[in-house]
């Protein structure tokens, strides 16, 4: 476990941006994207210095831990860790050494508000007799559902390990000989339509657009890939939570000579003109040869970047961007044990359509909400205290809108989601509760700097992925990377790791450095594949 005292940092680059004769890097954010990058950038031999806001490492994949009850504050579903499995060996390191995890079966339980539920196993034939008891004409669709996403992973898969800077790149890329294949014309439930008759198969197939804060009646019928992703590759439960691998990364980092100022929130960004020369933090200045930009990509640029240095991304054209969802949580800590409960439980309204709406379109609060549940205290009982439980609790919510006021809000729709609680099996713990915390979008913008509280960043449409996302290689600004969810390839801890070995490959390709070592974008073959 990482210390969450604020650290000094010792040998902070000069004003030249060189210590001891080596490139520099500052990273601004300890989040995934931000140690991935750290790692990798400390691999190759730069100096590098990572300067966080909060007391701890991790950013939204980091833990709430009280009275003896520890959460993770945002991601839980730990899928396809191939990719960080690949950037801890780049560094030499084993990354199941360094966080044990244990694949979890069934992955998870969705429970349908209309009826019926669906416990989600890797095991692909009995995945089928699941279905066949929820729409028996489905079943024998669902093997052609995955051997059709295995092929379209490994077509789209170039396009996550690669950097997008413009339209040649993406001719390059020959993204039209793929159409037939990515349907972009297509919605994600369209695309499921081809498959499942069924709605609530349909959604068993699709509700992982959530992880990006659509909504699968507009997330692009690409991301069909992400329930591929899930039954093919698992989904994980590392011992400690996610976190725990924020906090692996973190240390694997220190004994790479990584530096750490934890509890310094950067007020500013330094500029030579339009270059990027350092920070300014509650500690002081600190100065570079380049900046990685891991914070939430919205706000660092209306926050610390004067907007008379930004053409595209001026705050009024961001403010006009289309953002994720939000989320309303609640973090329990209960007497008692909840063992009939799997370690995860989507429960979706079942009206899903309105209550999608409400979400995206209306923006208001439903009457039936969706949530989600996470139980892992069977799975991992060091997460709490012996007899106790630790309940995670997630409802999708509009991002900040006018049409909510959450200081009004709050009270009255945490009781709601309690009382939701009991259509999962999960009833009269109010009683029970010896510890709790409530985050909603308000708390997201103000106590974590979400742009409007929107957890999954900038939504996913076509009209923001690829050169249309903010670029790895930042190119408003000189010296500028990014990594994380803002930029590409997108939101989801799998493509915020990678998005830090394309902005890596990049830096130091402008330092005139070797970066073979990290794979060849999108190569098909090799142990530095993606599917490798």
């Amino acid at each position: 476990m990482i210390s969450t005292a604020s650290e000094p940092a010792i040998g902070t680059p000069s004003a030249s941006g060189s210590t001891r004769g080596r490139k520099s890097v500052l990273i601004v954010g300890a989040g995934p994207g931000g140690l991935a990058a750290a790692l990798l950038l400390a691999r190759a031999g730069l100096d590098v210095h990572v300067v966080e806001r909060l007391p701890h490492v991790g950013g939204r994949c980091s833990a709430i831990q009280e009275q003896g009850f520890r959460f993770d504050l945002g991601p839980t579903f730990f899928l396809y860790p191939k990719v960080l499995e690949r950037i801890f060996k780049l560094v030499g390191r084993d990354l199941r050494t360094e966080v044990p995890m244990v694949r979890l079966d069934p992955q998870y339980r969705i429970a349908f508000g209309g009826g019926g539920e669906l416990n989600c196993t890797p095991d692909v034939a009995k995945l089928a007799d699941a279905v066949a008891k929820l729409s028996p004409a489905d079943a024998p669709n669902v093997k052609r559902f995955l051997d059709d996403n295995r092929v379209k992973m490994e077509k789209f898969r170039p396009c996550l390990e690669r950097p997008f800077s413009g339209w040649k790149d993406v001719m390059r890329w020959q993204l039209m000989k793929l159409f037939p294949t990515l349907k972009p014309w297509r919605s994600l439930d369209s695309e499921l339509g081809r498959y499942f008759k069924d709605e609530r198969v349909r959604l068993a197939f699709s509700f992982q657009s959530k992880y990006l804060g659509m909504s699968p009646f507009n997330c692009p019928s690409l991301f069909s890939i992400l329930s591929f992703l899930e039954y093919e590759y698992g989904v994980w439960h590392p011992y400690g939570g996610c976190a725990a691998v924020s906090e692996g990364m973190a240390r694997v980092a220190r004994e790479l000579g990584v530096r750490f100022s934890l509890g310094d929130e950067v007020k500013e960004v330094l500029f030579d003109g339009r270059k990027a020369v350092g920070v300014r933090t509650r500690s002081g200045e600190h100065r570079a040869d380049a900046l990685v930009i891991n914070a939430d990509f919205a706000h660092a640029m209306t926050k610390l970047v004067p907007d008379h240095l930004r053409r595209k991304w001026t705050d009024a054209k961001i403010a006009k961007k289309k953002f994720s969802c939000s989320t309303f949580m609640l973090y329990l800590g209960v007497e008692g044990r909840f063992d009939h409960l799997p370690h995860h439980t989507i429960h979706c309204a079942a009206d899903y359509a309105t209550n999608l709406g409400d979400i995206e379109k209306r923006h208001v609060l439903s009457a039936d909400p969706s949530f989600y549940v996470q139980n892992a205290t069977p799975t991992d009982p060091g997460l709490a205290p012996p007899g106790h439980s630790t309940l995670y609790v997630l409802a999708p919510v509009t991002h900040m809108h006018s049409n909510v006021d959450w200081s009004k809000e709050a009270g009255p729709f945490r009781a709601k989601l309690l009382k939701q609680l009991e259509k999962v099996g999960i009833s009269g713990i109010e009683p029970r509760i010896r510890f709790e915390k409530v985050i909603t979008p308000a708390d997201w913008q103000s106590q974590y700097h979400v742009y409007r509280g929107a957890t999954f960043n900038l939504a996913h449409t076509w009209s923001q992925m690829l050169h249309l996302r903010p670029r790895n290689r930042f190119d408003e600004l000189g010296g500028v990377y990014l990594v994380g969810g803002g930029t590409h390839p997108g939101s989801g801890l799998p493509v915020i790791y990678e998005s830090a070995r394309i902005t890596s490959r990049l830096l130091l390709e402008d330092f005139a450095q070797d970066g073979n070592w990290l794979g060849a974008p999108g190569a098909a073959e090799g142990a530095e594949s993606l599917l490798a």
